[in-house]
């Protein structure tokens, strides 16, 4: 019973578990005779940038026409193909530009003027998100790698913020903290404390019996659509619970002070343990109205360091090798100050992508003196400013969908991109 009432408190506060609802009985039959399954990657993430990031201070460094107040033209760096803006100088923590580069430089594909064609944050947050720009139905792409790989995943989808839209295919996870994601892996356990358990393993062992047979003998009776639900449920809440007990093993004793580490440490657990397809990680307050310099001077770096954390700790459990890292904003920073020492949006920005798929030490696309995009052509993916196309997130996601080998999946198709052949950036991971 407690067990129960768990995981009904969880639901209730936000921390998600996937239940199979819609499998028929004889599915759920089928089900009963395994354990929920172990994914073993893939796994995809996801960092926001929410607020709208200045690239010209990260990876698309100007330095001239006042764009920028702490560096000039002849101080921007280079590394391998990147070129960068220097800010070591101006920063009190995180990771700095320099060292971002030096050590992930040959790993990092940039992309250059990408297109948002808007800037207000709730549209733009969505079309980066999802591909999407006129429609609140599509699913975001870490929610449909998840729904596509592995819907049946307890934390499939984990999430800590931004635009999050399921479509409807996969349950959104909440797991605000390590404690949390503790007490999800140990339900059996007092305030999620593996020695500390409710039941011995006889008696647990008998409970899940009990609800297998349950379950069989329900097969052939016909229930309301309700009540059916209501039945799935609770025998997959059973199911998933004991799934997430694999978990337990790679939950850090402690807990980082930084936001990003927090989360890349509850998605790496989860990623470890084979119960999370996807993460959404988030920082906000990008959104540098006032003080642009001050603001993104603390705020990228922190993102950087994010970045960084999740990396080492992925080598540190075995697994970064099978991770795909996106990098993104939903949009940029004008090239000109405001009165209030701030910059106001602009529907112009970039995005990094890095790890499984993906060759890195590499520059696409381009923004000109005013930081307006340059068009690309979309086969040699070289600068064509008379022929090419505006890079568009539709693009962008049209190509995540093939590294991720869900193109041709029903779900994908569900969700069409639209995309015209003569506009796939054939080559965009190298």
């Amino acid at each position: 019973m407690q067990r129960r009432d768990f995981l009904k408190l969880c639901g209730s506060a936000g921390l998600g578990l996937a239940a199979p609802v819609g499998l028929s009985p004889i599915s759920r039959v089928e089900a009963a005779s395994a354990d929920s399954s172990n994914y073993d990657g893939p796994y995809y993430v996801v960092f926001n940038a929410s607020g709208g990031w200045d690239t010209t201070y990260l990876m698309d460094p100007k330095g001239i026409n006042e764009m920028n107040r702490l560096y000039k033209e002849g101080d921007i760096l280079t590394q391998g193909q990147h070129r960068l803006a220097p800010n070591a100088a101006h920063i009190e923590s995180g990771m700095s530009n320099e060292n971002f580069f030096k050590k992930f430089g040959d790993d990092l594909l940039v992309l250059n003027g990408l297109d948002y064609s808007v800037n207000n944050h709730s549209p733009c947050s969505r079309y980066m998100a999802t591909g999407k720009l006129d429609s609140l139905a599509y699913p975001t792409f870490a929610a449909l790698i998840a729904a596509c790989q592995g819907a049946d995943a307890p934390l499939a989808f984990l999430t800590f913020g931004n635009y999050s839209s399921t479509g409807n295919l996969v349950p959104m996870a909440r797991v605000p903290y390590l404690n949390s994601l503790n007490k999800l892996a140990n339900a059996d356990a007092v305030n999620g404390v593996a020695r500390s358990r409710y039941h011995d393993d006889f008696v647990i062992d008998r409970i899940e019996s009990a609800l297998q047979e349950q379950m069989n003998a329900r097969v052939s009776q016909v229930r309301l659509s309700r009540v059916e639900r209501s039945q799935s449920m609770l025998y997959a809440a059973q199911l998933n619970s004991k799934a997430l007990e694999r978990v337990t093993p790679y939950v850090p004793k402690s807990s980082p002070k930084e936001r990003l580490s927090r989360q890349a440490d509850i998605a790496l657990a989860s990623f470890k343990a084979g119960v999370c397809v996807s993460a959404n990680l988030n920082i906000g307050t990008f959104d540098s109205h006032a003080n642009n310099d001050v603001d993104q001077m603390k705020l990228l770096p922190e993102l950087l360091a994010g970045v960084d954390y999740l990396i080492k700790r992925s080598e540190e459990l075995q697994i970064r090798e099978k991770l795909v890292i996106v990098i993104q904003s939903e949009m940029g920073r004008t090239p000109k100050y405001n009165k209030n020492n701030g910059k106001d949006h602009w529907s112009i920005g970039s995005v990094m992508f890095m790890g499984h798929g993906i060759q890195g030490n590499r520059v696409l696309g381009a923004t000109d003196e005013k930081q307006f995009l340059v068009p690309i052509d979309p086969k040699t993916l070289l600068i064509d400013e008379d022929g090419g196309i505006r890079v568009r997130p539709e693009h962008i996601h049209s190509e995540l969908r093939i590294l991720a080998g869900i193109e041709d999946h029903k779900f994908s198709k569900q969700f069409p991109l639209k995309v015209p052949d003569q506009e796939r950036l054939t080559d965009l991971w190298g």
